[in-house]
């Protein structure tokens, strides 16, 4: 017999003696592997067995898990299976010592990931199971079997194992109806259950045999009965046993079938708000999100609606429209192959990447290409002069014409904005007095501007006009042709209409005027020929006097979206009523109905594919792919009428691509009332509550099941009956917008001092026309040093709208493009010192049709910069050969603007430029400074574009010698405004959200540590429950010792283990 005082003072001599190196941890660890040696050693010995348990289970308590881990990698798992087997073996087994080594084994094995291989090997799986069997009626000992079943089921193969000998069978008939004893025997149960459904072929078993059914009366009946709610842990082992056997399409299908669904949506409607309660909710919610059917999108294709011919590709896009079997395996490999393509990862950062660090690459075309971009540096051009001295007159230079395109406005007609309808709307006015007109446009409402209406007439002849008009648009007349055709006699009407319209309205914006708009609009090209301007656009916006605050997340608001969708399902209370298809032209312009809303969004920058009326104030909400492909669907923007004010309206945008959104950090869309504009306040504000972002279940039509969408859910509240409003992911800024905007910029320079210059880089591949715009200082004088000087500075070159969907770029842009063109002094200074090259829009294809990421060859931009084709991707491959002249010529741009084909990449790697970079801006709000808490407005976004053009002033050798002290006093950004060094280090823009957005077979309520605390448990009991406890204290070598003698018990029937 050996008691604890001289096992430990044994071990401690042989460390201290023969060890003195060892550290304290490092000596623990040792006194393991010597304790499992005794242990095998002393095994016939009862009372030295129980010391040597009573030591280990102290010294594995009392570490970290490195400590078990060390043992473990000493053989400590062996040990211990060995013990367990010849103590387990016997005829008659001795409890009090057998009950703590089930638990030890269950306590190591639960950090060994290879125990089940190792009890297979010792032959301690047969030997758990009869244990179990013998044990049935004894709560202590039948629990500690089945916290030893759950650690080796973590090996499939042995769970496998365990279930081929009837493992599962026993386990299952162990799980009772609802009683209020031996519940933690119970969990442990239904815990082991689940640990051997991580098998498949288990899963299929149990589905045989009839368990998941008999699991789901188990729950409801305990669910039901259980008022104390002091049975939490049983109701969350058996959603963990659901989210198991879900993990196969077998048992969700079986799951499904059996009303599981059901079930749990009406158990989580009786739970209460508690905490333990709301486990069980969050489990369910997420339990039944998995289970809900994948159902592809009610659509005719995931191709989106816009389809335009490339350029070489015709056989291609003859496959994806064939209709045959053969076109659609080829159009959908084609698709696969492009999603690939898509897929991959573009993070490879070559600043970082050493291998990739190589010799400048040779030019990509022809040296004697660059030539032709010398007309898009008209400063350096021989007739330079000749050209300042048009300008100060007023008139464009004739070796421009070319390039700029004079907007008409005096001239222009207009209806409800709709272009095509004009001689339909107004044929029967035309003879109307101007007085008339004027008193007619004194009554304009917003429900006049909607945009399947006249101004003056909402008869239901108007519609049929515009559907014949459309048809006309469709047969294969160009914009410019219907406008000719339509325009006749009603101009001079439609004028005056206008004219009235602004005077009575009319509201004073900074360089916007709606004529001129209109003007460049008509000459916007689109895929689909858009007939229609957007009022917002047209009309033009004012930022909000205030910032909107960041929208407040209101509590479990997802998992309140989650099961309305949900019920949904379950198919109890839904209308599902197509309202709107772009596919259809009699739902857009449907007739009007007073129980739904009414959509639109062929317009420029439009994008909403499908309505669809879900319940009487919600609609589910499609948005149309990107032209030519199937992906990329996150920017919206769409009008929406016929509205019911002071009722909440649910809607649900459910194709959305990205993983997590803004949306969930306090972002809100933007809207437009066209009420709250004919009242003297065109804004877009920021509005809607109830806002969460999350996966959901629906599918491609014909794509990867792997597929997932996302859900944007919001609610908005109209104020005013018959407006018409406007919604979109974020501030639109349209490629006619830009148009007039540089237009009206032009006009308003002072041409003896700033020298601004507006050309078409290239048309793109829909025929639009890609602007490039000049800017700098006028030379002081003619005189050949201040000529030398201008030739001399450097150039910057801004490029801008790269991806249609960022919005926020081309606002940033707007204010970069204003203040050069202003008077402040540090604008003139940049002027003087700098040339600016400004393509503020690179992708205007994409801008136009409402895309979100590519361009019409359905390639992203951003990704083309390495080898542009001249033909699909005009404006990067132009662009890059544009700074290849200015390189060329001794003139290497300082381009502000991280992947391998970005432009910061290659403008970087093969061009030398230095200070290449790409700014970003958020969509949400400010998380630091002044605006902390407050969602970014149209006028902060200029504002950046404006500081931006402040920071350029470090590029110069020595600002502060160059532009003086008062200078630089005039900028007011503190005493350190060159220093750039930041202080903040890097955050995600998208932390963890509060609320899972993904969904997953795993239960939220089970964490890995539940056995690891039900095992402690079981030993603090035994050591709460020792029959004879007799603590001693003496002086051994210098140091007090307290230490406890067992003395080994008579077996009682309920032996439950004494030490």
């Amino acid at each position: 017999m050996i008691t604890v005082c001289l096992l430990r003072r044994h071990l401690t001599a042989y460390l201290t003696c023969q060890q003195p190196y060892l550290t304290v941890d490092m000596r623990a660890k040792a006194s393991d592997i010597k304790i499992t040696q005794y242990l095998n050693k002393n095994a016939g010995d009862a009372e030295s067995t129980l010391n040597v348990l009573n030591v280990l289970e102290e010294l594995l308590s009392s570490g970290t898990d490195r400590r078990i881990h060390y043992m473990i990698s000493q053989g400590g798992s062996e040990s211990l299976l060995n013990a367990l087997v010849k103590n387990g073996s016997r005829f008659i087994p001795n409890y009090t010592i057998l009950l703590p080594i089930l638990y030890l084994v269950a306590k190591v094995g639960h950090k060994d990931c290879g125990i089940g291989k190792k009890a297979e090997e010792a032959g301690a799986i047969l030997l758990i199971l009869n244990l179990l069997k013998n044990n049935i009626q004894h709560a202590r000992r039948a629990e500690a079997c089945l916290l030893v079943i759950q650690v080796f089921a973590t090996s499939v193969s042995t769970a496998k194992l365990i279930a081929s000998n009837q493992g599962l069978d026993i386990i299952y008939n162990l799980i009772p109806n609802y009683t209020t004893k031996n519940l933690q025997t119970i969990k442990a149960s239904i815990n082991a259950f689940a640990a051997l459904l991580s098998s498949v072929d288990n899963i299929s078993s149990a589905v045989s045999k009839g368990y998941v059914s008999g699991l789901l009366l188990l729950y409801e009946e305990w669910h039901s009965k259980d008022t104390k709610h002091s049975a939490i842990d049983i109701l969350q082992a058996l959603l963990n046993c659901f989210h198991k056997i879900v993990r196969s399409a077998v048992g969700r299908d079986t799951f499904v079938s059996q009303g599981g669904i059901r079930l749990l949506y009406h158990t989580t409607q009786t739970c209460s708000l508690n905490i333990c309660q709301g486990l069980l909710v969050e489990s369910s919610v997420q339990l039944m999100r998995w289970c809900l059917p994948k159902t592809p999108l009610p659509l005719r294709s995931d191709q989106s609606v816009y389809c335009f011919p490339l350029p070489r590709r015709h056989h291609l896009l003859d496959v994806v429209a064939s209709d045959d079997t053969s076109g659609e395996i080829a159009g959908d490999k084609m698709e696969k192959d492009y999603q690939e393509a898509q897929s991959k990862d573009y993070d490879d950062d070559l600043e970082t990447d050493l291998k990739k660090l190589c010799l400048r690459p040779p030019l990509d075309r022809p040296k004697d290409l660059l030539p032709q971009y010398s007309r898009l540096c008209p400063e350096l051009s021989h007739d330079f002069l000749e050209q300042l001295e048009l300008s100060s007159q007023g008139r464009s230079p004739s070796s421009s014409s070319s390039d700029d395109e004079t907007e008409k406005c005096n001239n222009l007609s207009l209806h409800s904005f709709r272009r095509g309808e004009k001689s339909a709307v107004f044929s029967k006015t035309e003879n109307g007095t101007s007085g008339q007109t004027k008193s007619a446009a004194s009554l304009f409402k917003a429900k006049d501007f909607y945009s399947h209406t006249g101004i003056l007439n909402s008869s239901a002849e108007v519609g049929t006009k515009a559907r014949e008009t459309r048809k006309e648009a469709k047969s294969g007349l160009t914009n410019d042709q219907q406008n000719n055709k339509s325009e006749g006699n009603g101009k001079s009407y439609n004028s005056t209409m206008i004219d009235s319209l602004i005077d009575i309205h009319g509201v004073d914006i900074p360089y916007h005027e709606p004529r001129t708009y209109h003007a460049a609009a008509t000459k916007t090209k689109s895929v689909p020929g858009f007939t229609t301007l957007a009022f917002p656009d047209f009309w033009g916006q004012v930022p909000s006097p205030e910032n909107e605050p960041m929208a407040p997340r209101k509590l479990n608001i997802q998992r309140q979206k989650v099961l309305e969708d949900i019920q949904r399902f379950l198919k109890t209370d839904t209308i599902n009523k197509v309202v709107f298809d772009l596919e259809d032209d009699s739902l857009q312009f449907p007739p009007d109905k007073p129980d739904s809303l009414r959509f639109f969004s062929s317009f420029e920058c439009g994008n909403l594919r499908k309505a669809i009326q879900v319940r009487r104030y919600e609609y589910d909400l499609i948005l149309n792919a990107d032209a030519n492909c199937s992906q990329h669907t996150q920017w919206f923007y769409f009008e929406v009428s016929n509205m019911v004010p002071d009722v909440p309206y649910r809607f649900n945008i459910i194709n959305c691509e990205k993983s997590n959104s803004q949306f969930n950090y306090g972002m809100q869309p933007v809207l437009y009332s066209v009420q709250d504009a004919l009242n003297g306040k065109p804004q877009w504000l920021r509005t809607g509550t109830e806002i969460c972002y999350f996966r959901n279940y629906f599918c491609p039509v014909r794509g990867s099941q792997k597929t997932t969408f996302y859900t944007l859910t919001f609610t908005i509240t109209f104020k005013y009956k018959e407006d018409v409003c406007y919604l979109a992911y974020h501030y639109p800024y349209t490629y006619s917008a830009l148009r007039a905007h540089l237009n009206l910029l032009h006009r308003s320079v002072a041409s003896s001092k700033v020298f601004f210059r507006q050309q078409i880089i290239c048309p793109t591949l829909s025929g639009n026309s890609c602007p490039v715009v000049t800017i700098t200082a006028c030379p002081p004088s003619k005189c050949d040093k201040d000529l030398h000087q201008l030739g001399k500075r450097p150039c910057i070159v801004l490029t801008s709208r790269v991806h249609p969907g960022e919005s926020n770029a081309s606002w940033v842009m707007k204010g970069t493009l204003e203040f050069l063109c202003s008077n402040d002094p540090i604008a003139q200074a940049l002027r003087e010192t700098f040339v600016f090259k400004i393509i503020p829009m690179l992708n205007p294809d994409g801008v136009i049709n409402g895309m979100n990421r590519c361009d019409l060859s359905r390639e992203d931009l951003n990704r083309q910069w390495c080898k542009p084709d001249p033909i699909l991707c005009p404006t990067i491959y132009h662009t890059k050969g544009f700074l290849y002249y200015l390189n060329s010529i001794g003139r290497a741009p300082l381009v502000e603007k991280s992947r391998s084909a970005t432009a910061r990449i290659v403008v970087w790697k093969e061009l030398g430029v230095l200070r290449s970079y790409t700014m970003e801006s958020t969509y949400n709000g400010f998380d630091q400074g002044i605006y902390k808490g407050l969602q970014i407005n149209t006028r902060e976004l200029e504002e950046m574009g404006m500081k931006f053009c402040h920071s350029l002033l470090s590029l110069t050798i020595d600002t502060k010698a160059l532009y003086g002290k008062s200078l630089i006093n005039h900028m007011n950004l503190g005493q350190n405004i060159l220093d750039h060094k930041s202080h903040n280090s890097f955050e995600d823009d998208e932390p963890p959200c509060v609320e899972e957005i993904e969904y997953s077979t795993e239960s939220p309520g089970l964490k890995g540590d539940d056995l690891e605390l039900d095992i402690n448990r079981c030993m603090a009991n035994i050591d709460a429950e020792g029959s004879t406890k007799r603590q001693m204290s003496g002086e051994i070598g210098g140091y007090y010792q307290t230490f406890t003698t067992v003395k080994s018990p008579t077996p009682s029937p309920d032996n439950a283990g004494v030490h």
